[in-house]
This record gives C-alpha cells, structure tokens and sequence, in this order.
C-alpha cells in the first residue's frame, strides 16, 4: 500500500503542487517592501556599529590607554601603542582596530572606563580600497566628532541600563 501511495505522489508531483499553493497564498497577500534609501526601519539606541573615539568637551581625547579594551576584545582586533606625555598623562600614539576582524561585540565598550571608544548606530560604511578597514586613531576621532551628538544623546536614553 505504500508503494501504491508513494507512486501516486510521485506521478501526480505532489510536492510540486504543494509548493504552488504556497507560492500561490504569499502572491496574493499584501506585500511588505521597504524602500531602503529613502525608508529606514527603527533601529535601537543600542544598536552596534561603526567604532568611534569620544573627546571631552575641552578637546581631548578621552581615551588613556589602560588597554582594557585590547585585552577583552574577542577577535583581537584592536592594537594600542601608548607613552606618557610632557604633562605625566598617559596617552595613546597609535589605536588601531581591524574591522575584518572585529565582531561588533561590544565588550571595547563596556570594558572603557572612561567611556572613550563607542559602537555608533551608523552601519551605512563600507570600504573600497585595501588598508581601508583599518581605523587608525585619527580616523575613530573624526568618526566621533561627527557623531559626537548622537553618541551622547544614545548615552543619555541608554543612562538606566549603564
């Protein structure tokens, strides 16, 4: 009897219909296309991207090179040279991240305390040369002087979770 069964499905291609009266219920229902560029989807405060280096409002970089960041970073991604300054403070010369290696976990962030590198909501970079993934200090800089208002905005609304 299952022979018979299983002959009768394979002749009649049973699967095949199947899958039209599928086809056929999502070809008439309503559809749910989001123009990209001109129609963006919410997006939460929290969400992860793009890195950036904060300033305080003084101008200097808030960053002090405890290389906390460097040490929790999963993907070891991030590469920090520091040196004291004329002053005693200790800063870094070079902080570089590799974004082919980062997974935007997030743990630079949350192991900062000074809260000097961020994950920004931008997700719309991409890179079109070679060396262009590596984000030199100068570059996290320009990336969080440009945002520096949506950053602290995100700080403020995310304030109870910190």
């Amino acid at each position: 009897m299952r022979a018979l069964n299983h002959f009768l499905k394979s002749f009649s291609m049973w699967e095949l219909l199947k899958g039209l009266r599928q086809t056929n219920t999502f070809f008439w229902s309503r559809k749910l296309t989001l123009y990209y560029p001109h129609e963006k989807t919410p997006q939460s405060p929290r969400f992860r991207g793009q890195h950036a280096q904060r300033r305080y409002p003084n101008g200097e970089e808030r960053c002090i090179a405890c290389k906390l960041c460097e040490a929790v970073c999963p993907a070891l991604a991030i590469t920090i040279e520091a040196e004291p300054r004329e002053d005693g403070q200790r800063r870094t010369t070079r902080y570089d991240i590799d974004m082919f290696k980062c997974v935007y976990c997030g743990f630079c962030e949350e192991a900062c305390p000074v809260d000097a590198i961020v994950l920004t909501r931008n997700f719309e970079f991409c890179y079109d040369g070679k060396g262009q993934n590596i984000m030199t200090k100068e570059k996290l800089l320009k990336v969080g002087d440009e945002r520096e208002a949506e950053i602290a905005a995100d700080r403020a609304t995310d304030a109870p979770y910190r």
